[in-house]
């Protein structure tokens, strides 16, 4: 089967070159017009967050015939036919829109035998010893899995030789083509646009930081990551930027088609500018950039230098420590690491974030920088405050155990509340040659209240103690703290 395959690829590539030819005599027998990309005038295009954009082509066209049908050639391949509008620019109201067609199937050798199962071919052999050509028809009965034909007095799998094709049917293009049918009032040649929803665009944010020695600030850039399966190029694109969570009717059925393609970085002298649009925000590249098709594309969102930030190291407790007898809590327990930043004008920035991944990395003494962590970010809007987990510290480690444990009291039927008290310890050790604090934030339930603890703790919601301790340089403390709970 492998070897029919080979022999039928090789055969079905030698056709594509008298397709274009066949194809454009096929549109001029049905009286159709095309309209190209050489016709274009402009093109914009808004992409959203969620796999779905807004393309604007505009075109000047010449309208030949009063009813017309149009093969606006180049769309997206998976546009959305049902959001298609097409309007007249330089004459408002100048053409009405009967009909619109869209056809998924694009031209290709596989295609078009698929299209001609049950009708008439012609086989083209090459004698290998004198050179001599010779012709058969065959009806193709099959072009699913390998090619099944009707010759003469036989039946053959595999292409014995070329195939020749009488025409190319009319619902195969070799581009994304849309067919629209209507009339004219107004003169022939007007500037047209057609806008349309579309799959296959997408864009995300990604963020690179670099820390200085002292991890109290760092540089950040932001790059806009665009990537375009759409099954067609934008060039020259007026490219607009949604950043939001739009709703969206869930579709019952999808059609992706393209894979991932090159990669372009398009470093833009000047960040985007945005604006706010209803409940989101929209980012405008301040240039025209062209959109490749199968193209990953990065162009520059924003820099900022010397960006004050703040580093964190927290030991994070659990509440279910609070209602029963557990002893040892853990040994050499793992401290994690945060870094945040407040995303204002006075700080150097002042921008809305997309959400996107933020990688931070920081120079080592011989002034390689070298990756310290990641997180993602969510969409965050100005004097809103970033706040990245990095990772979990190596010389800073923690112990727990619950030093006490006894229950006060038994709920009843009439009041159902459990009361109980606890101690805890917990030493931290810091292997680092400087001090270190450590934030531990212990998640206590119900209705509680330490009534003993060696350093005082603050509560900033009903549900969390935290405690700021310092710890020396290669050296440990000891936490102890009591708590009673009801609930």
């Amino acid at each position: 089967m492998n070897t029919l395959n080979r022999i039928s690829s090789q055969a079905l590539l030698t056709i594509g070159c008298a397709l274009f030819f066949c194809d454009s005599m096929a549109n001029a027998g049905t009286g159709e017009q095309m309209t190209t990309l050489a016709d274009q005038k402009s093109v914009a295009v808004t992409i959203y967050n969620n796999d779905l954009a807004l393309v604007k082509d505009s075109r000047q066209v010449n309208l030949v015939s009063n009813d017309f049908s149009l093969a606006w050639r180049d769309v997206s391949a998976q546009i959305r036919p049902e959001t298609a509008l097409l309007r007249s620019v330089s004459y408002p109201g100048g053409i009405a829109v009967a009909e619109q067609n869209f056809n998924f199937d694009l031209l290709t050798p596989q295609s078009l035998l698929n299209k001609y199962i049950g009708q008439t071919v012609t086989i083209i052999k090459i004698n290998p010893a004198t050179g001599a050509e010779s012709r058969e028809h065959a009806v193709v009965l099959a072009a699913s899995e390998g090619v099944v034909l009707k010759m003469a007095d036989r039946i053959e799998t595999g292409i014995p030789g070329r195939i020749v094709f009488e025409n190319v049917p009319n619902n195969l293009r070799d581009r994304p083509t849309l067919v629209i049918k209507g009339n004219r009032s107004d003169p022939a040649t007007q500037e047209l646009e057609l806008s349309y929803l579309t799959s296959g665009l997408s864009w995300k944010a990604d963020y690179v930081a670099e820390l200085n020695d002292a991890d109290d600030q760092m540089d950040l850039s932001g790059w806009v990551t665009l990537t375009n399966t759409s099954g067609t190029h934008y060039s020259r694109a007026k490219l607009q930027l949604v950043a939001g969570d739009i709703n969206r009717v869930q579709q019952e059925l999808a059609a992706p088609m393209a894979m991932r393609g090159k990669v372009a970085f398009d470093a833009a002298e000047l960040s985007m500018n945005q604006e706010s649009l209803m409940e989101y925000h929209l980012y405008h590249l301040n240039r025209p950039t062209t959109l490749a098709e199968n193209q990953t594309k990065q162009v520059a969102l924003l820099n900022a230098v010397s960006v004050p930030v703040r580093k964190e190291l927290v030991l994070a407790g659990n509440d279910y420590y609070y209602a029963s007898s557990h002893g040892d809590l853990g040994q050499k327990l793992k401290v994690s690491v945060f870094v945040q930043f407040d995303n204002k004008e006075s700080v150097r920035l002042g921008m809305p974030l997309p959400k996107g991944t933020m990688r931070v990395y920081k120079r080592d003494k011989t002034g390689n920088a070298q990756f310290v962590g990641e997180d993602w970010i969510d969409h965050t809007p100005i004097n809103e405050t970033v706040r990245l987990k990095l990772g979990q510290s190596f010389d800073v480690t923690a112990a727990r155990k619950q030093t006490d444990f006894k229950q006060l009291s038994t709920g009843n039927n009439n009041t159902a509340i459990n009361r109980f008290e606890s101690a805890y310890e917990i030493t931290l050790k810091n292997a680092k040659k400087e001090a270190v604090t450590v934030l531990v934030q212990e998640p206590i339930p119900g209705d509680w209240k330490i009534i003993e603890e060696s350093q005082l703790h603050s509560k900033p919601v009903s549900n969390l103690a935290v405690w700021k301790v310092e710890v020396p340089a290669e050296g440990s403390l000891t936490l102890n703290y009591r708590v009673q709970v009801r609930y």
